[in-house]
């Protein structure tokens, strides 16, 4: 993958670095997008081939929610020699007025397994439920997505309930099971 040099990074360790999804790296992440388009379209529905204009237009879409407080799109990268390689994606949609926000996340194929999710994620919720103060975190994911499914509850999520077929696919429409975090149930999970 591509290289990316940004002026802003936030080091979560193992060498993994989150930066802000802006038109800044939009070369790099086009390409990510693109690597990972056929994957991606599995678990999203209406996912189009991306083109370099759309995804510059959607990081900037991004960058201007970060700055209005109503979302934390970040790119998940590894440090490399010049930069950071790209590997991924994660996004927190803030509700400022109820407090809570829904998480999501994606990674390309070769950093799977590695933890390197699971470090984001920690460090994206301990910031959703220390300094943004948010008191409830919300993941949803397809019914037939056993990695997120075991991510969440590992993570302490409970399982909320299952809005059947809310979402359509080219194929028909999928059931999505709705997770939810509270900041204590985060707090006594993070005192362990």
């Amino acid at each position: 993958m591509p290289i990316t040099n940004t002026r802003f990074t936030w080091p979560i360790g193992d060498g993994i670095v989150l930066i802000p999804r802006t038109p800044e790296i939009a070369v790099p992440y086009h390409a990510l997008l693109a690597a990972n388009h056929a994957r991606l379209a599995v678990w999203s529905p209406g996912i189009k081939e991306p083109t370099l204009e759309a995804t510059r237009t959607a990081l900037e879409r991004s960058g201007n929610a970060w700055l209005a407080g109503t979302r934390l799109p970040l790119a998940i990268s590894i440090r490399a020699d010049n930069g950071h390689r790209l590997v991924g994606a994660m996004n927190l949609a803030i509700e400022t007025s109820a407090g809570s926000a829904e998480i999501g996340f994606w990674i390309d194929a070769a950093a799977e397994g590695q933890g390197v999710v699971s470090r984001a994620l920690d460090a994206v919720l301990g910031h959703a439920f220390g300094d943004l103060g948010l008191h409830r975190v919300e993941m949803r994911t397809l019914t037939t997505n056993d990695r997120s499914h075991r991510l969440a509850e590992r993570f302490g999520f409970s399982l909320e309930g299952v809005l059947r077929r809310a979402v359509r696919f080219p194929n028909g429409h999928r059931d999505v099971a709705v997770y939810a975090l509270l900041a204590d149930e985060f707090a006594k999970a993070t005192q362990r």
